[in-house]
């Protein structure tokens, strides 16, 4: 017997909005999630204009907009002289810019709209064990539960369980540096309409504005403290923002350290099962693509399971992997460079810095980052 459609794992932005298209499509689906509550710090913050256009369809756009900050500039800078600026304000959508909100929020958001459509998430249930054959697909759970679904999404993360179960390969690597993040409110100069870029001769650091006067401070570094404090991220500032005494935190809200891994699925189907968001693609953050990425997956592989659901056969779910996993590459390939540049040794950067400059003079390299960094050119 099956219980139903679809049984989403995992309930982050990705598995929130495949759950909710599918209810929009008429499917039946169940959520699940092993963590006892969903994000509660900002973690992926940035929301790119792609991502706003596909999330029309569920009214979430709008009230995502209502709860974000808008920042219509990304600009690189070495201190305050700017190497290149890059403006959305011209390009051809409707959200003409970044939109800057918490993750958490963007998961209430989802969530909200996930009740308003009948779905709900199922906490805490962690996946053991799969098992799939002509008709559908068990998932057995840690607390002895079975559900059978006609199909299973993996939208459980990097360590995703139902890729491993199902036997799908991860090839990649990690990057050498280890980073720091730090939310942080500020005084003096921390612009709130502009996500900057600094290629300091020092290191890289990125300053990046946040709803309710927060601001967001990411750096790669070589003894990134487990927790910074506020003297590390001040230090960051002095050295790698604006100059010493121009940027002061006043106050240190959250804070971690994470290392950067460059991974892509060798598919992402396994008969019945598929992958979607960090379960398929890991990357740099540089750009803020990940969790835009994986929320265009969704839509995606919603209208895959539809015609997959209506008996139109698996040609949909074949088209939905070898369609979006070469976005993922091109995508690595973007944050990649971006994060090379980021992280060029001390006497490269110089020269970095001047080729930027150089670059920042051809409309055509601005329009073509432009394009890429708000993921419209993945249209």
């Amino acid at each position: 017997m099956i219980d139903t459609d679809v049984l989403v794992v995992g309930a982050g932005p990705t598995g929130l909005t495949l759950a909710a298209s599918l209810l929009r499509h008429g499917a039946e689906v169940m959520v699940v999630d092993r963590l006892v509550e969903g994000a509660n710090t900002s973690r992926a913050a940035a929301v790119n204009a792609r991502t706003l256009e596909v999330l029309e369809h569920l009214d979430v756009s709008r009230r995502m907009v209502k709860s974000g900050l808008i920042a219509p500039r990304f600009t690189m800078r070495d201190g305050t002289r700017t190497l290149m600026a890059i403006d959305f304000s011209e390009l051809p959508t409707s959200y003409p810019y970044t939109l800057m909100l918490s993750q958490a929020t963007t998961e209430a958001l989802l969530v909200e709209r996930l009740a308003e459509l009948g779905g709900e998430v199922s906490r805490p249930k962690e996946l053991t064990r799969l098992s799939q054959d002509a008709d559908g697909v068990t998932a057995t759970f840690g607390d002895g539960e079975t559900i059978r679904a006609r199909f299973v999404v993996g939208c459980d993360g990097a360590r995703s369980t139902v890729r491993q179960l199902a036997g799908i390969g991860f090839a990649g690597g990690e990057y050498a540096e280890a980073f720091a993040l730090a939310d942080v409110r500020l005084a003096g100069e921390a612009p709130d309409a502009e996500i900057i870029l600094f290629y300091a001769m020092s290191g890289m650091n990125v300053l990046a504005p946040l709803p309710g006067g927060i601001h967001r401070v990411i750096a790669p570094t070589a003894h990134a403290p487990e927790q910074p404090s506020v003297e590390f991220v001040q230090n960051i500032l002095d050295t790698r923002g604006f100059g010493p005494g121009r940027t002061t935190v006043t106050e240190l809200i959250w804070g971690s350290r994470f290392r950067i891994h460059h991974r892509v699925a060798d598919s992402y189907r396994a008969g019945r099962l598929l992958l979607a968001g960090d379960a398929a693609h890991l990357h740099s953050p540089a750009g803020g693509q990940g969790m835009n990425l994986g929320i265009q997956d969704a839509v995606a592989l919603a209208d895959g399971l539809r015609d997959a659901l209506n008996g139109d056969g698996d040609s949909a779910l074949d088209a939905y992997s070898a369609s979006r996993r070469p976005v993922a590459r091109q995508v690595l390939t973007t944050t990649g460079r971006l994060t090379r540049l980021a992280t060029l040794p001390r006497a490269a950067r110089p020269a970095r810095n001047g080729l930027t400059r150089l670059a920042a003079g051809i409309p055509a390299v601005r329009t073509k980052l432009a394009w890429r960094l708000s993921g419209l050119v993945y249209r």
